[in-house]
């Protein structure tokens, strides 16, 4: 059913007269996001953006943007995080195989905000993101997945360009606050449906792909 539901949304952008590119957005690693494109023989993006907006690959072959990746090297501290990391009861490595981030689980919110707490204490620059209940994302300055995403449409001059932004986890929060026009998916995390309301974010009754083709149609009808 939700291949069907793509591939009905992909006839439709692949109907127009205008050209359509696609980025992907998503929390997980690089080998990851092509494992799952593989075995949902999803179509490859324009542009995709994992590690919760701490990698970018663009084109064809997804080379990755080193640009973004030198800016994000400038102030990123993975070993001293780590360090403090071993030293807050109930916080478990994530280990995964990547340096861009630093992920872990944490079953309690006082679990987060001690780290929060003395990463702060430590000076250490660093976005902390907490989703899903228990996963502990921290993440470069001046990362995200909202601002990689405003990277890739300043980059490319796309700023002026139809754009919807879909998501259906707490750390999409940001990227759909941005301000241009957005969707919650019908199959969305509670703790984004309990998000407030915003002009800007359309919240779909349906799930998944059509979702997606549903707030398109609301957002724009030619």
């Amino acid at each position: 059913m939700i291949a069907i539901v793509l591939k009905k949304l992909l006839d439709f952008y692949n109907a127009q007269t205008y050209t359509v590119s696609l980025i992907y957005i998503t929390g997980r690693h690089y080998q990851s996001a092509l494992s799952l494109m593989s075995e949902q023989n999803l179509p490859v993006p324009h542009v995709l953006i994992t590690d919760v907006g701490t990698g970018i690959y663009i084109g064809d072959s997804l080379k990755p943007d080193l640009e973004w990746s030198a800016f994000l090297e400038k102030s990123w501290m993975p070993q001293q995080i780590d360090a403090i990391a071993r030293v807050i009861p109930g916080l478990v490595s994530q280990n995964l195989p990547i340096t861009t981030r630093c992920s872990y689980f944490a079953s309690d919110l006082a679990i987060v905000e001690a780290f929060r707490s003395q990463l702060n204490k430590a000076g250490i620059p660093h976005k902390l993101i907490y989703s899903g209940g228990r996963d502990v994302d921290i993440l470069p300055a001046g990362s995200g997945k909202g601002q990689a995403l405003q990277y890739i449409l300043d980059k490319y001059k796309l700023n002026t360009a139809k754009v919807l932004v879909a998501g259906d986890s707490g750390n999409d929060v940001e990227m759909l606050t941005l301000g241009f026009p957005s969707v919650i998916v019908g199959n969305a995390q509670p703790e984004l449906l309990k998000q407030t309301e915003h002009p800007s974010i359309y919240r779909a009754k349906q799930e998944f792909a059509g979702g997606i083709h549903e707030a398109w149609r609301y957002f724009y009808t030619d």
